[in-house]
């Protein structure tokens, strides 16, 4: 198994608010480490057009994934128009093929906006199709297994029905912590956004207030959650638990 590690997610900032930390102790074990979005922030401003932000957020994102000596990829959907349709299956299948993981970390299926669950399910098909021969792309094979498949926590823990989501899969990110917030403050552009459209003055401070909450449940200072898609054909196992060890506390059963 190549140690290959990949967030598909919906927007530039979702994986350094979600998964970050442990893609930081994952790189630390050896891990080469991508992050992709399916769109690159084009609605995500109240100061740039659209062309304009979409620049600074690659290049924020780009900076985000260098900081894990990382790669950054993107769809190149749209803000608000992530659609579960063809286009964006192909490019997410072939995204999958070309980086060949052998872990992905995706969003929620159930969240709080519509572009995270799309993309939640794009990453879904993508590691089932990955495998798929009849769905051919030049210059790219198909490989297999299908990847071990990770859904991130919704936003406050909590689905759209405001139902709290549990996590099966706690990991201490306490040692990393300082390394996600840096990813985290590469996305400079956000602060300004999330103030004035969603009320969110301290861009850090939610992702640690978050963080320790989830640390509560491990018990530790600092935590992330995941749920493990464990459908027909996904493997079953926790390879969060094999590769990390004691910084993994599996919750199975609540």
């Amino acid at each position: 198994m190549k140690k290959i590690a990949l967030s598909l997610m919906a927007h530039p900032d979702d994986a350094e608010f979600t998964c970050a930390g442990t893609l930081a102790l994952l790189h630390q074990k050896g891990w080469e480490i991508h992050i992709a979005t399916a769109t690159a922030g084009d609605c995500g401003t109240v100061e740039y057009n659209a062309e304009e932000i979409s620049r600074i957020r690659r290049a924020e994102a780009t900076q985000g994934a260098k900081v894990l000596n990382g790669s950054y990829h993107c769809l190149e959907c749209q803000d608000v128009f992530i659609m579960y349709d063809k286009p964006s299956l192909r490019k997410a299948i072939e995204l999958v093929r070309q980086v060949k993981p052998a872990l992905v970390f995706t969003l929620s299926p159930s969240d709080y906006m519509i572009d995270h669950e799309i993309a939640s399910h794009l990453a879904q098909t993508a590691c089932f199709a990955c495998g798929i021969p009849n769905i051919p792309f030049d210059g790219v094979e198909p490989f297999e297994p299908v990847p071990y498949l990770y859904y991130a926590d919704p936003l406050e823990g909590k689905d759209k029905f405001g139902k709290i989501i549990e996590p099966s899969t706690l990991v201490n990110i306490t040692g990393v912590i300082d390394t996600k917030e840096k990813m985290l403050c590469c996305h400079e552009s956000q602060r300004n956004w999330l103030r004035v459209h969603h009320g969110m003055d301290e861009y850090v401070h939610s992702m640690r207030e978050f963080g320790r909450n989830r640390g509560q449940k491990f018990p530790c200072e600092y935590a992330e959650g995941f749920r493990q898609h464990l459908g027909h054909g996904y493997p079953h196992d926790n390879i969060l638990k094999k590769e990390l060890g004691d910084l993994v506390h599996e919750r199975r059963e609540f």
